[in-house]
């Protein structure tokens, strides 16, 4: 049986509900307490920077979607600005308050804008250079929002076996339990992008080139050191011994949307490079919480 086709009006219900039902998480609401601060410091130090990082980093990516997509629609207007960007600014002052509880420094924020987001900011007032963008945007939403509900869950489950259950369950718990309607405001805008041929065919070529030349993941900025980082969470949360079964979980929507599944591609092979470069600069460089 055929799925029903997603409609923009499905998408503004599911932002609504969103709205109402996960309010931003009030900093007096959680229970910092910490049974044994340094272990978990020694522990998950990159993991809690690296989240409390990219939360705190929504204002550079709502700036970086107005460079992008000047044209932006009512449905993303109410997502990123009324919803999403309270809700994850909320997550990284709740994060950042944590890894300074920890004797930690807090998270030094990037607020720049990446050259190739500019350049095709000056492309945007092209219709069909905007529809291209706006697919990327949403493809981009969904891995970085699919990477933080595993993350996050990983991270709970640690937690749990340290006996540290009131930053489990009053923080990471609740944040996780947000972080999914997230990833499916993306999965359904992508979804109805491609069901509905939005994109020409050479569209999707573009998209494809840029998307393969120019990935990175969620909060390197194509920065070294900050790669490296993202390396020291993926061994913090022991992904690295299963990199190619995460690159799956994260990329599988792209390789279904972007790349039809070709010849049985289960998740685009940029994906894992990407992961084991990280992982492969954090075994060089270690880990720095406050990279220049």
């Amino acid at each position: 049986m055929a799925r029903p086709l997603i409609t923009t009006t499905a998408i503004m219900e599911h932002v609504r509900k969103l709205e109402d039902e996960h309010p931003p998480i009030r900093l007096d609401s959680v229970d910092r307490t910490i049974v044994n601060a340094p272990v978990v410091r020694e522990r998950f130090a990159p993991v809690i920077d690296y989240l409390a990082r990219v939360e705190l980093e929504v204002d550079r990516n709502v700036l970086e979607l107005l460079t992008i997509l000047p044209g932006v629609s009512e449905v993303d207007r109410y997502f990123y600005q009324d919803v999403w960007q309270p809700q994850e600014v909320a997550h990284g002052v709740i994060l950042d308050r944590l890894q300074v509880d920890l004797g930690l420094p807090p998270s030094n924020v990037f607020l720049g804008i990446p050259m190739r987001m500019k350049f095709l900011g000056a492309l945007a007032h092209l219709p069909a250079i905007q529809e291209i963008s706006r697919l990327l945007y949403y493809l981009t939403g969904a891995a970085t929002e699919r990477q933080a509900v595993v993350a996050y869950s990983r991270f709970t489950d640690q937690l749990n076996e340290l006996g540290e259950k009131a930053i489990s369950q009053t923080i990471i718990g609740q944040i996780k339990r947000q972080e999914p309607g997230h990833f499916a405001f993306y999965q359904m805008s992508a979804t109805q992008m491609i069901q509905d041929g939005v994109l020409a065919p050479w569209q999707l070529f573009v998209a494809r080139v840029l998307r393969e030349k120019g990935f990175a993941l969620v909060g390197t900025n194509y920065e070294k050191q900050l790669e490296a980082n993202l390396g020291g969470v993926l061994v913090g949360l022991e992904f690295d011994t299963e990199l190619e079964r995460y690159a799956k979980d994260v990329g599988r929507l792209e390789a279904k949307l972007l790349w039809a599944n070709k010849n049985g591609m289960e998740f685009p092979p940029y994906f894992l490079e990407a992961m084991r470069q990280s992982v492969d600069l954090y075994r060089e460089r270690g880990f720095n919480p406050a990279p220049a």
